[in-house]
């Protein structure tokens, strides 16, 4: 991890008053290096940065930035995570995304985990120092209409990802839908509470859910969906 070195580089006219103040998280120092160059070169105000996402996820909201840059795909978890993780902590942080990879289930893994925007590494230099201003401001930089799909799609009522589950992950997900606790779900199911964590652990993952909260959301939409 490294702290600020050094007060911020600035260029005549491109020093906000109050500077943005931005986090960086990849595990390629040279990004990370480069990276921090670029902003400081343009009075952001680079608080720290770090290559693992286990540190990420508790300094961030120990530093609060205005913006945090994460990228997709580490070794010890992703950025998609650390958005989800650090926002449940403090909603008002602001997340992008940033990988090289374009990947739709990545792509709505960072709308539902709500980061403000998801960027990929070979956007150029100016178009990506516009959008950490823009998220800093606490602008959304999804397409409307992209989120907004993504968001209906969780009450799809004909989702195709409900025939990846398995008759007892179905079964757990509509009794999770129903309220109960996963004691509940074995005591109705007569299943050990630890084979129904691992049921529900794997029905999150086929849905592409983080939070069993989403799959109890999802079914109540769907409910919803076939009484109209």
């Amino acid at each position: 991890m490294n702290l600020p070195h050094s007060a911020p580089q600035t260029t005549a006219g491109a020093t906000p008053a109050v500077p943005i103040r931005v986090f960086i998280l990849d595990d390629h120092e040279l990004v990370r290096r480069g990276l921090r160059e670029l902003l400081e070169g343009e009075g952001f105000d680079v608080v720290a940065d770090t290559g693992l996402a286990a540190e990420a996820t508790v300094l961030i909201p120990q530093l609060r930035p205005d913006v945090a840059i994460l990228d997709a795909r580490l070794p010890d978890g992703t950025g998609i995570e650390v958005c989800r993780d650090v926002r449940s902590v403090d909603p008002a942080l602001q997340c992008l995304i940033l990988t090289s990879y374009d990947d739709e289930q990545a792509l709505r893994g960072a709308v539902l985990a709500g980061a403000a925007g998801y960027v990929l590494k070979e956007i150029r230099s100016t178009d990506l120092l516009g959008k950490i201003r823009r998220a800093a401001d606490g602008e959304s930089l999804f397409d409307p209409a992209v989120k907004a799909g993504i968001i209906a799609g969780l009450a799809d009522p004909q989702d195709v990802r409900l025939a990846s589950l398995t008759a007892q992950e179905r079964k757990v997900l509509d009794l999770i839908g129903e309220g109960l606790t996963n004691r509940e779900i074995g005591q109705t199911m007569f299943l050990a509470e630890k084979t129904v964590k691992n049921y529900v652990s794997s029905m999150l993952a086929k849905l592409d859910f983080q939070r069993r909260t989403q799959a109890a959301v999802y079914v109540a939409k769907r409910g919803d969906e076939h009484q109209r």
